[in-house]
């Protein structure tokens, strides 16, 4: 399944990765290509959801579900993926494994991390968290043999410390709808999947966080824990793929994730390309939010209003291949009863292909984008795009 609900059947070996799919199905959706795209293992009827890592084998997790459960694979990006070894990361805060970060506090992230890989180790993690079998609040500690949780507060005798679950033979999956569907007390609700459990809900073992650092810090320990020196070399190869010749073909199309993070602003006459990296991020949340609201489907535009005849300010366009410029575009509309024409150009930096109309100051990476961009901002035009042509008189 893809970010827009369509779905599609694909055939695979035994042998084919979650990596390899992943790239297969960017080449057939036209997707941008880069490294943050995911194949995410989804159980509706569980509200549990995990992103598969890219050496995995996606037959055998298929295998392992129950059969006849709701159970799916979403295609969509993940930026989060590998940002355990990004070396702005913050995954590990001090308060969580302030008693393995007491000799390496001038460590950055990054440094930690091989540091744990090297060493063939993990964090020492400790937090508040709630048990949901027992119903009391109690603190837990991860060790190479499995989790435990103490008996006694936050007593680390090992007479105390009764064993909880094998993370070898489980999966960490975040829980989407936590309090509606066990009562969760906040929404940062995580759970450990044992391979055994193939329906109901009975062997999970769900845990709560108290919010998203505590619960992302537990679940990048248990990754570590699970895969270690795996997932580094995962994070290499994905690197390596990106120094790689694009993929030539027909013009990438943008994802949902795509559009919902791009960095430019129109709050002005016309719209700039945002630099400024903090800049960047508080745009991207504001843009994925106001878009996610907006946009139900990807790749469909909005039905014309047929139920009304258009008010005077009201805005009818349509795009169409250029008759001066053979590879340009025009943005035609009628706009208070007036014909204007916008012409769009192709343009390549850096070997990526961009649409422009106001000389490449505002870049789209393709027609749909554009039009996209301009029905919730008004950009250059007198205003938002609003309507779209169904028919054009000859």
């Amino acid at each position: 399944f893809g970010e827009d609900g369509a779905c599609r059947s694909l055939e695979a070996s035994a042998a084919t990765t979650a990596r390899q799919l992943c790239e297969t199905l960017v080449r057939r959706t036209r997707a941008l290509h880069d490294h943050s795209w995911a194949l995410v293992e989804l159980h509706q009827h569980l509200a549990l959801e995990r992103c598969l890592e890219d050496h995995e084998s996606v037959v055998e997790v298929q295998n392992s579900w129950a059969p006849g459960a709701d159970s799916r694979f979403v295609f969509r990006k993940n930026f989060a993926k590998y940002e355990l070894f990004k070396s702005n990361a913050s995954l590990f805060p001090e308060v969580m494994v302030s008693s393995c970060l007491e000799a390496n506090k001038s460590m950055a992230h990054s440094e930690l991390i091989q540091n744990f890989l090297n060493s063939g180790s993990c964090p020492e993690v400790q937090g508040f968290l709630q048990l949901r079998e027992a119903g009391r609040k109690v603190w837990k500690r991860l060790r190479r043999s499995g989790l435990y949780y103490s008996t006694k507060g936050t007593s680390k005798d090992p007479r105390h410390l009764q064993y909880f679950a094998d993370l070898t033979e489980s999966n960490i999956s975040s829980v989407t709808q936590g309090k509606k569907l066990y009562g969760t007390p906040t929404e940062f609700g995580f759970c450990i999947k044992p391979h055994k459990v193939r329906s109901g809900v009975k062997g999970l073992k769900l845990l709560c966080s108290e919010d998203e650092q505590s619960r992302s810090c537990w679940m990048a320990a248990f990754r570590l824990f699970k895969y270690g020196m795996q997932l580094y070399r995962n994070y290499q190869q994905a690197q390596a793929r990106l120094s790689q010749p694009p993929w030539i073909g027909p013009t990438p199309l943008r994802s949902v994730s795509d559009n919902a993070l791009v960095a430019m602003d129109f709050s002005g006459c016309t719209g700039r390309v945002i630099e400024n990296p903090n800049e960047v991020l508080t745009a991207a949340l504001e843009e994925a939010q106001a878009w996610r609201k907006k946009t139900t489907h990807r790749y469909s535009l909005p039905t014309a209003c047929h139920s009304s005849p258009l008010s005077a300010g009201e805005m009818v366009f349509m795009v169409r291949e250029s008759q001066r410029n053979p590879k340009g575009f025009v943005l035609s509309l009628c706009h208070l009863q007036r014909i204007k024409h916008y012409l769009i150009l192709p343009s390549e930096e850096e070997g990526r292909l961009y649409f422009t109309m106001d000389d490449g100051q505002t870049r789209f990476a393709d027609l749909i984008q554009l039009v996209e961009f301009h029905q919730i901002n008004r950009g250059i035009l007198p205003c938002k795009l609003r309507h779209y042509c169904t028919c054009v008189a000859l």
